[in-house]
């Protein structure tokens, strides 16, 4: 299930971090500005919102991390999660199975940056889209949710990690100012 806020502004920062799990408190404040603390802060809250809903778990989530840094409830590992945030709104996803997410802010469209990151099918396909930022921000958070999802950055050829991906499933939902994408295998 995909969770999205993006009433990001809605809480007291200082009260959400005296409820949040040490862990997390720690994390968010090594963020220099109070958005990006917010932003972390709201992540959090989702989830814990996310879990009660779907697994009916209502404790404070704590993290152990797999050997490539992927996050895991402790002592709830069977349920999956995925978390990522932009600078206008948070995401979400839980599953029974393995799955990432990604967010991104629908910005302006770069033909430079996406040489750079997207196969020339993928930059062929973005240039003739009605929209090219909505196409080139909708494969980015495809990548993104299978980097998320695998932890495998396709050997460093990101242009080409959508290249087979027969075996994945990916949601996407475009809001007005985000594009979400989530991916699991099929």
């Amino acid at each position: 299930m995909i969770y999205i806020d993006d009433k990001i502004d809605g809480f007291n920062l200082q009260q959400a971090l005296a409820m949040v799990s040490p862990q997390r408190r720690e994390q968010a404040l090594r963020y220099r500005r109070p958005h990006d603390q917010r932003l972390s802060i709201a992540a959090y809250r989702l989830l814990q919102r996310a879990l009660l809903a779907e697994c009916g778990l209502n404790e404070v989530p704590q993290f152990t991390f797999t050997p490539n840094g992927k996050p895991l409830l402790l002592g709830h590992e069977q349920v999956h999660f995925s978390l990522s945030h932009c600078s206008a709104a948070v995401t979400c996803a839980i599953s029974d199975r393995p799955v990432g997410i990604d967010i991104e802010t629908l910005d302006h469209y770069s033909e430079e940056i996406a040489a750079r990151v997207m196969s020339d099918d993928e930059c062929r396909h973005i240039m003739t889209a009605a929209s090219p930022a909505m196409a080139f921000t909708r494969l980015w958070t495809m990548k993104e949710s299978l980097y998320k999802l695998t932890g495998d950055d396709a050997g460093g050829d990101i242009a080409h990690m959508l290249d087979n991906v027969e075996a994945y499933r990916f949601t996407t939902i475009v809001l007005p100012s985000c594009v979400v994408t989530a991916c699991s295998n099929k």
